[in-house]
């Protein structure tokens, strides 16, 4: 059972955006401005906050411009097109009702939200919280090697943790800490990471369970028979770069501290100067509802710049539970619950 006093939420805010942008009917108000997914996002964070009540609440959005893996790969990315300009409208306006409503912005620049995400998830764990992270990308459940994160897929009603990693990619095993090696074998068309050619999920998985890790696997690439296996050994600094790029960071020097993600209290003026701009009527607008019993919160000790290691506590248990428990602290029959996790067997974990 999660202790929502305990309990660290980091939304991933820019699939939150595209998702409301193209899974929504789109909005617009009296002059024909676009704001559905405004409302979107809005109303998906408001009802995630009130859902768990979690005492840290942290959004997380890409910074405009290029990163540090565009420098890495010039062709990072680019086969994307140009973000409409009906939704690129919007993300000013978003940015400032979201800060307004009381919960935290994050933005980083030279860095995506994952990392940002990655980093302030290791940093939870170091300071003994429980974490869900609530996004879209299943490139996130690398970040899930330690029984106290999960994953939190809102639009498919699904939750993913270490124990049901290869149920949630679709092949017949995977471990957490295999999900970057995997990514890096079959790369990922929406980020143009170019991966082995030929390689799907399936063979990906085959050889992890046979050797492992990539690295044992380029060992012994001369083993691979056909043309796959010339694939591979042809490509071999190909799957390096792909590895890299699809590598989470857990360890930049955010200055951001996971106390600074507790709820702060609404700005009405600058809710109402936001809405009036939008020409949206405030009360279409719910702010979050704060956990009326729970004390003010604490400002615990943290590392200054934590390794990236997302592994178990010796201070706490690791054994994981039958399936992921995210039920709302204190929910009753008339309140929604969390979505529903369907787990695998088990996968035995090498680091948990």
């Amino acid at each position: 059972m999660i202790d929502a006093n305990q309990l660290v939420v980091l939304v991933d805010g820019s699939s939150y955006l595209f998702r409301a942008f193209h899974g929504l009917p789109p909005l617009t108000n009296a002059e024909g401005h676009p704001t559905g997914a405004l409302h979107g996002v809005i109303k998906m964070l408001t009802k995630l906050y009130d859902d768990y009540q979690p005492a840290y609440f942290g959004v997380v959005f890409d910074a405009k411009g290029k990163t540090f893996r565009h420098d890495l790969y010039s062709a990072y990315k680019a086969n994307r097109p140009k973000m409409p300009e009906e939704l690129a409208c919007q993300i000013k306006p978003l940015h400032q009702l979201i800060e307004a409503l009381g919960f935290a912005l994050i933005i980083e620049q030279g860095v995506e939200a994952d990392d940002v995400i990655g980093t302030l998830a290791a940093r939870a764990l170091k300071e003994h919280y429980q974490v869900v992270i609530s996004s879209g990308d299943k490139d996130m459940a690398q970040l899930l090697t330690h029984a106290d994160i999960t994953l939190l897929d809102t639009m498919k009603n699904a939750i993913t943790s270490h124990t049901n990693i290869a149920q949630r990619f679709k092949v017949d095993q995977l471990r957490a800490d295999q999900v970057i090696d995997f990514l890096a074998l079959v790369g990922d068309t929406s980020d143009n990471i170019p991966g082995i050619d030929k390689v799907g999920p399936k063979t990906a998985a085959k050889w992890l369970q046979q050797y492992d890790n990539i690295d044992t696997l380029i060992d012994n690439a001369s083993k691979i028979s056909g043309k796959i296996g010339d694939n591979l050994r042809n490509n071999l600094d190909t799957l390096k770069l792909s590895r890299t790029l699809a590598t989470i960071k857990c360890d930049l020097p955010l200055t951001h501290t996971i106390a600074d993600l507790a709820l702060q209290p609404p700005k009405p003026p600058q809710t109402r100067t936001t809405l009036q701009h939008l020409r949206t009527k405030q009360h279409q607008i719910s702010p979050p509802q704060p956990h009326p019993q729970r004390p003010p919160p604490q400002n615990p000790a943290s590392p200054k710049h934590p390794k990236c290691n997302i592994t178990p506590s010796p201070t706490q248990p690791n054994s994981p539970p039958s399936s992921p428990n995210l039920k709302k602290p204190n929910a009753s029959a008339s309140t929604p619950k969390p979505p529903h996790s369907t787990t695998n067997k088990p996968n035995s974990l090498a680091s948990a």
